[in-house]
């Protein structure tokens, strides 16, 4: 289901340069994924950085129009278009972009239409994210490395709104390819490969019957953990 963008969030991690490589950055994070964006936040508020978020690439111009950020991470497969042409305008601009796909051939669509860097979900190290972000948008130098854990998944919440939303799109009579893209890229981020490949496999009426029952499962595997 839509999610309205997050206000500026409030500062709250422990004080320090060391602890707070990205303070006084602002980014904004344009993704239709509740949950990609909540592991987003976890890594980058805890960093010191300011968060604006946008599902669309309507809402994310609408950010721009008000407030230029330091960076901008910006998926590929967005409900009103293509994360390409936004990526492009701002990098014709001269803003830091990352690219951000849970398909591994969007690094080259990414770097093609100007991005400065490429994520792949599900997100990797969150050390390396942070020490990226702070280069790219800062100029600063390397950080000390200190020491590097797997990227957080995002809340089971976030997760569970997702699922939901892919449902409605899976069975919806909209544009199946959005969909079908959203749906990997969320079982991606997830890590659930058993979804992923079924998304993969899906071509006809019976697979996404298939694709809605598998999400109907995991939704209620969700609710018992509430």
């Amino acid at each position: 289901m839509p999610f309205p963008p997050d206000p500026m969030l409030p500062l709250s991690p422990p004080q320090g340069p060391d602890r707070l490589p990205l303070q006084g950055l602002s980014l904004l994070i344009v993704d239709d994924s509740r949950f990609t964006c909540d592991a987003l936040r976890l890594i980058l508020h805890r960093a010191g950085a300011r968060l604006r978020r946008a599902e669309s690439l309507e809402i994310a111009r609408l950010h721009l129009a008000f407030r230029r950020p330091d960076l901008a991470i910006i998926d590929l497969g967005l409900p009103d278009g293509r994360g390409e042409d936004l990526i492009a305008e701002l990098a014709a601009e001269g803003l830091p972009v990352l690219g951000l796909s849970g398909d591994p051939d969007g690094r080259e669509t990414a770097l093609d239409a100007g991005a400065t860097g490429f994520l792949e979900k599900p997100l990797g190290s969150a050390a390396a994210l942070v020490r990226l972000i702070r280069q790219l948008a800062s100029g600063a130098g390397p950080v000390e490395k200190g020491e590097d854990v797997p990227a957080p998944l995002g809340d089971p919440l976030a997760l569970r709104d997702d699922l939901m939303r892919a449902a409605t799109l899976i069975t919806a009579s909209g544009d199946p390819a959005y969909a079908k893209g959203f749906l990997r890229s969320l079982a991606r981020a997830a890590g659930d490969t058993a979804l992923e490949a079924a998304v993969q496999d899906a071509q006809t009426a019976f697979d996404r019957a298939r694709l809605a029952r598998m999400i109907e499962d995991r939704l209620a595997t969700l609710s018992s953990l509430a």
